[in-house]
């Protein structure tokens, strides 16, 4: 768990510093992401450790370990790869003005998925607590984690929608979001 926590945040740096340098900094480790991140990590480690006091057997659940490591390593490579192929497109803050290099990126893994990264980081979230067979924050994470993303692509859609017009439209159209019963943004015509 500690080993796939350090590398998410160490390859988040990596990462951003190979495709997109100018927008690099410390923040790009994403280790101060938001109070709400840093209160879910600290409650996956309580609950983790009160089950491991009051229910060891819950924590030698092999195969559901492996299951969440799994989740874990797709999770993050499926972030890492949207990463590279959005190149300098990708940014960890959602852009309000379009650059001349901004382009719509709609190949490789944003052929399966509109938002690539944001699937990435939803099932390595979840993958965490799945490693740590941590049932309440399964749970916890899987709705805090979907309803981030859901705001997060209904306002990244409407930027996207406003630099790139029909062009975004009819790829929305085409590719679905990736999360579970998110849409995006809603369009009236």
């Amino acid at each position: 768990y500690m080993c796939s926590l350090s590398l998410f945040h160490y390859s988040e740096y990596l990462v951003t510093a190979i495709n997109n340098p100018r927008s690099l900094s410390l923040d790009s480790f994403l280790l101060n992401h938001s109070f709400e991140y840093n209160l879910a990590a600290l409650s996956s480690w309580v609950e983790f450790t009160l089950e491991k006091l009051l229910f060891p057997e819950l924590k030698q659940i092999t195969w559901l370990s492996s299951v969440g490591l799994l989740m874990v390593i797709f999770g993050d490579c499926l972030r890492k790869a949207a990463m590279l192929t959005a190149g300098s497109n990708f940014n960890h803050i959602v852009q309000n003005e379009k650059s001349d290099t901004h382009t719509l990126v709609t190949s490789g893994v944003y052929g399966w998925f509109r938002h690539p990264s944001y699937v990435g980081w939803f099932y390595w979230s979840i993958g965490t607590q799945v490693l740590l067979c941590n049932p309440i924050c399964v749970v916890g994470y899987a709705l805090a984690s979907w309803r981030f993303f859901r705001e997060r692509i209904e306002e990244e859609e409407i930027t996207l929608i406003h630099f790139f017009g029909e062009e975004y439209l009819e790829y929305k159209r085409k590719v679905p979001s990736g999360l579970p019963f998110i849409k995006g943004v809603k369009v009236e015509l």
